[in-house]
């Protein structure tokens, strides 16, 4: 996992290092680099405990909890001016619930007894849920002064400290045909965030980082295309509901 995120990360913050160097852009405020940073630590934790509590738990229960992270920036975009329509409000549950549902693989009665390490599984993605959530509210104010400094700033710390830990545990990187595939992921990651850097420029807070979360839709819709994987019904509605709200969301 360390190897994973460090190569992922890695890859992405030597893609951004060499734009920003072509594109001479002008460091931000100390106030948008430490929030940077900060926003670095909350997304590379979370995705660490995230992937923790995916190896000790069941999707069914980990990955609704992790995507209700994001609430928070819901709750802070709300508490600092954001104004919602009635459809738009609407439109931000109904995604929600979508995510939900599209993030279930398994009923909730098929989890076993809550032993120890489930317990501790929930716990994980309650902290990771807090984490992403984290990420979405600590880089809003930075990306309006640049969003490619916001890229670099949030992998510069989690970088050093993933390849530290890859030291100390002994754990080794991808090889072989794993590697490539992961050094791709790191070019979708940083893309991705990138794009979402520019969306929060443009967008409220509380309406991006809710759109911003329908990758568990993204991630069913390719596990059945790539890998094979058969949709359930309640992940197929879960698909549906989250376009509606979308659709929602842009009407209002």
């Amino acid at each position: 996992m360390i190897g994973v995120l460090l190569l992922v990360e890695g890859t992405g913050l030597a893609i951004v290092l060499v734009i920003v160097a072509l594109s001479g852009e002008a460091l931000p405020s100390g106030e948008a680099i430490l929030l940077s940073l900060a926003a670095g630590v909350s997304g590379v934790s979370a995705l660490g405990l995230f992937y923790s509590a995916l190896a000790m738990g069941t999707m069914s229960i980990v990955a609704p909890i992790s995507a209700s992270g994001a609430a928070l920036p819901v709750i802070v975009g709300l508490a600092t001016g954001d104004t919602l329509s009635t459809i738009a409000a609407v439109g931000l549950a109904v995604t929600m619930l979508g995510v939900v549902l599209a993030s279930l693989e398994a009923t909730v009665e098929e989890e076993h007894a809550h032993t120890r390490r489930s317990r501790l599984s929930i716990a994980l993605a309650l902290a990771a849920a807090v984490g992403f959530g984290g990420y979405f509210a600590l880089s809003d104010p930075a990306a309006d002064e640049s969003v490619l400094w916001l890229l670099v700033f949030v992998r510069v710390i989690g970088v050093p400290a993933l390849a530290l830990l890859l030291l100390v545990t002994g754990a080794g990187l991808p090889v072989g045909r794993d590697r490539k595939l992961v050094a791709g992921a790191g070019v979708l990651d940083v893309s991705a965030t990138g794009l979402y850097g520019v969306a929060q420029t443009l967008g409220s807070l509380s309406v991006v980082s809710v759109v911003g979360s329908l990758y568990p839709v993204t991630t069913v819709l390719l596990a059945r295309r790539v890998l094979g994987e058969r949709l359930r019904r309640v992940q197929m509605a879960g698909v549906v509901v989250a376009l509606v709200g979308v659709g929602l969301i842009a009407a209002g």
